[in-house]
């Protein structure tokens, strides 16, 4: 069973929908016990930073959830918000702590290019910048669905293993031990969208 956090913000239901598409059996749920008898965890999101960190501490999931990701190693996927909630730190509309499972920050997107728009949305390349389990039988160059005003900038490199160009690099997927972020959406991504949940599935 794969569980699908619930904290108030997020497309839980079309996410739940790729993870049954590609052969696995969804839980929704915000409840920590319910959570830690799953096998993987994906974290979704849609929205402002501090609402997300504000609704899941209302909901009592932080500890619980760090208890479970950063010392028991279950997997998991962070997606778009979900990506961004697992940095230290984010800068949008004030300064909060995120969860802290990735050593890094999240920044303002500001392309080169002033033509072009924020918040970033539509179809982009992705870069394959390392090795990952994520992108077995995802052609390099692959385009996925982004939608976001903000980027996690990691403090360590090595982590990151997709880039998009915006006008301008930035963080597109990371994997960092079994912690694993994209910041477009592999469920509204078509084919390669569900190849890369599939294989974070059934490899990581």
């Amino acid at each position: 069973m794969i569980g699908i956090i619930d904290y108030g913000l997020g497309n839980l239901t079309s996410v739940a929908g790729a993870v049954e598409k590609v052969g696995f059996e969804p839980k929704i749920s915000g409840e920590a016990a319910v959570l830690g008898d799953c096998g993987k965890l994906i974290l979704p999101g849609v929205g402002a930073f501090g609402d997300g960190m504000r609704n899941l501490r209302q909901r009592n999931l932080v500890e619980p959830l760090t208890e479970l990701v950063m010392k028991a190693g279950k997997p998991i996927l962070g997606i778009c918000l979900g990506f961004q909630l697992l940095a230290k730190k984010s800068e949008e509309f004030g300064d909060h702590e995120g969860l802290g499972w990735i050593d890094a920050k999240v920044t303002g997107l500001k392309p080169d290019d002033k033509t072009l728009r924020i918040p970033h949305v539509g179809w982009n390349e992705l870069y394959q910048s390392a090795d990952s389990i994520l992108f077995d039988d995802v052609p390099d160059e692959s385009l996925f669905y982004y939608v976001h005003t903000y980027k996690m900038e990691p403090a360590d490199p090595s982590i990151r293993i997709g880039e998009c160009d915006y006008g301008g690099r930035f963080t597109a997927a990371v994997q960092s031990g079994s912690v694993f972020g994209t910041q477009f959406h592999p469920e509204k991504s078509q084919r390669y969208g569900l190849t890369l949940l599939r294989n974070f599935l059934e490899k990581s």
